[in-house]
């Protein structure tokens, strides 16, 4: 039963610690006025959190997963939180440009996990 769980479980933390990854990445650029320092040290203490989800993430879905298939799925989720995040948090608007790229990579996904 619990293999049958292990893909949504997989994803499941992919998208939690690429959520943690993107504000450790880009969070601060809202926050131009703070100090560098100040901002690596948040930026890594928020990007430990994204550690304790990424690895058992792929520890779990190595096997059910292989690592070329572990790493498309933690790109293709880390363009789709990154959207979200530079649309809803950054208030930047997403190009047709950017639409038709993420599209060719979700094409090379589709190509990683077919037989």
């Amino acid at each position: 039963m619990f293999a049958s769980a292990t893909p949504f479980i997989t994803v499941g933390l992919l998208i939690l610690s690429n959520i943690f990854m993107t504000f450790a990445w880009y969070g601060h650029l809202k926050f131009e006025d703070r100090p560098l320092y100040l901002v690596i040290l948040v930026s890594w203490g928020i990007a430990f959190f994204e550690y304790c989800a990424q690895v058992p993430a792929n520890r779990m879905g190595y096997g059910y997963f292989n690592a070329a298939q572990l790493k498309t799925i933690q790109e293709v989720i880390t363009l789709s939180v990154f959207v979200i995040f530079s649309v809803f948090y950054l208030g930047e608007a997403i190009s047709w440009k950017q639409i038709i790229g993420f599209g060719f990579i979700a094409l090379g996904a589709f190509f990683i996990f077919t037989k």
